[in-house]
């Protein structure tokens, strides 16, 4: 049986062949949101996060048929931002649409993502809420961006919780 690679192999290896399947994830409150070509990418997710002893809160959508994802991500970033769920993961046909429109509401610091190095850096430099991904992303590849995002702490120094606050403080 092949040795399991750990959350430091990922990161420093860019490890992106085949899903970790455990990797101790605390269990948390966490919120999915789609739109119609995420939807089963989320679907995939949502019952990989429940195996990892997660709580998964929908925020649609429900199927398949074409659908606008601001609708999703405005859910998706309120309840972020209210404290219902401790972090988010949005997917849309590229992720960038709905990333843009996660980051409308006030406190959500949402960042696309493709790979576990972003997902660590967005974590640790950013301390990025809500990650988005490209709904046609391969379910392992998006397992473990997600894995990396769930268990990466925020780095607590002060030049990123100073360039947060600038973020938070920005009111045009």
């Amino acid at each position: 049986m092949e040795k399991e690679a750990s959350l430091e192999d990922i990161i420093k290896n860019d490890y992106q062949e085949k899903t970790i399947l455990n990797l101790n994830i605390p269990s948390k409150k966490i919120g999915l949101a789609s739109d119609h070509r995420g939807y089963m990418l989320k679907q995939k997710i949502t019952k990989y996060l429940n195996t990892k002893g997660y709580t998964i809160i929908d925020y649609g959508c429900d199927n398949k048929n074409s659908t606008d994802y601001p609708e999703y991500g405005f859910k998706l970033g309120k309840a972020v931002a209210k404290g219902e769920v401790e972090k988010g993961i949005a997917i849309c046909g590229s992720g960038i649409g709905i990333s843009i429109a996660c980051n409308k509401v006030k406190g959500v610091r949402c960042a696309k993502v493709v790979n576990v190095k972003e997902a660590k850096y967005t974590r640790t430099d950013n301390d990025a809420n809500i990650i988005a991904l490209n709904g046609n992303m391969p379910t392992y590849r998006a397992k473990d961006i997600i894995d990396v995002f769930l268990k990466t702490p925020f780095s607590n120094e002060e030049r990123h919780k100073k360039r947060i606050e600038m973020l938070n403080n920005y009111d045009d």
